[in-house]
């Protein structure tokens, strides 16, 4: 049967505007990280992914190792492509990322123009893409000189491979070096993805404000802390979750020690009524600086259970000083 989307997909998704650009991005954006590869349900993540665009979300996130196997997700992304998404590319922002291991060898890991460039083309041909909107650099390499990287995130924009350029993990100071090579190229930096969550809080130190300043979008990643931040754990590891899977970066020696705080940050969540996930998503975007929150899903009733969130954004003075306690404990 012939996928048509909804006509009524921008009436309830918000839209922000990535820092000082004219890109506009949905306040939820969809990872392809997890649940997308070549070990899951290919149907399950083609029904998540016609989901998540019937309900406004227009950007979709991978990188060239999303999987597992490496590859897989760009590859399943990219049969959903032309199976059902082809007729609606003008309206998405699909993004892919290199920096991380990919192949074997000196070339295919880091922030060599080599790497990043062939990574690209690798990229596009395994989703069937002419370009990608935006293309990041995954990570900072400590041997390859920034210029060389952010020259090939350049060169992809030159080559109509990529529209706009984003970097991913990058710490503040060299985050403001990044923006400042790129903009002395002609091509800005569009936006950082870095990981941020209730848990893991680096980013307010310095970078957000280093982003303001640059006219940089934020998306960040992990935002529920890999499904911590759910009413998954409460009661401990079931299973299926991704504390239960061989792969991922969730452990169960990670959700032992959080689950005090899980459960009264639930608390807190309950009295609001909101799930914690949507209040730990509506916790991060209540910051101006945010654009989007980049967020996985396994299934189609957790996707609608995470844009929900958006019904109710609001904090008291009285719940923020509540949840810095908890989470200063």
């Amino acid at each position: 049967m012939t996928y048509l989307a909804n006509n009524a997909r921008y009436k309830t998704m918000t839209y922000n505007r990535c820092g000082r650009s004219g890109l506009m991005l949905p306040a939820i954006s969809l990872g392809l990280w997890h649940n997308f590869g070549g070990v899951d349900v290919f149907e399950n993540g083609r029904a998540i992914l016609r989901h998540a665009f019937d309900k406004g979300i227009t950007h979709f996130d991978l990188a060239n190792n999303y999987g597992p196997p490496y590859g897989s997700a760009e590859e399943n992304f990219g049969k959903i492509m032309k199976q059902d998404l082809r007729p609606y590319r003008d309206e998405l922002v699909i993004s892919t990322k290199a920096g991380y291991d990919m192949w074997p060898g000196p070339y295919g890991n880091w922030g060599s123009r080599k790497y990043l460039l062939a990574s690209l083309d690798q990229s596009l041909q395994r989703m069937g893409l002419e370009y990608v909107d935006i293309f990041y650099s995954h990570r900072p390499d400590p041997e390859t000189p920034l210029e060389e990287t952010m020259m090939a995130l350049d060169q992809a924009v030159r080559q109509g491979k990529a529209l706009y350029v984003g970097i991913s993990n990058y710490p503040a100071e060299r985050t403001r070096e990044a923006a400042q090579i790129l903009r002395d190229l002609g091509t800005p930096c569009l936006i950082h993805q870095p990981k941020y969550s209730m848990f893991e809080r680096w980013v307010e130190d310095e970078l957000l404000d280093v982003l303001e300043e640059e006219g940089i979008g934020c998306i960040p990643f992990s935002p529920l802390a890999q499904g911590l931040l759910t009413n998954k754990y409460l009661k401990g590891i079931p299973e299926g979750s991704r504390a239960a899977k061989s792969w991922g970066f969730l452990k169960a020696d990670q959700v032992e020690p959080a689950i005090e705080k899980v459960k009264q940050l639930n608390e807190i969540a309950l009295q609001r009524g909101q799930t914690l996930a949507q209040m730990a998503l509506a916790w991060i975007i209540k910051d101006q600086r945010i654009t989007s929150v980049l967020i996985g899903a396994s299934s189609v009733k957790q996707l609608d259970d995470n844009i929900a969130m958006l019904d109710y954004l609001h904090f008291s003075q009285n719940e923020l000083q509540q949840i810095e306690a908890i989470l200063n404990d």
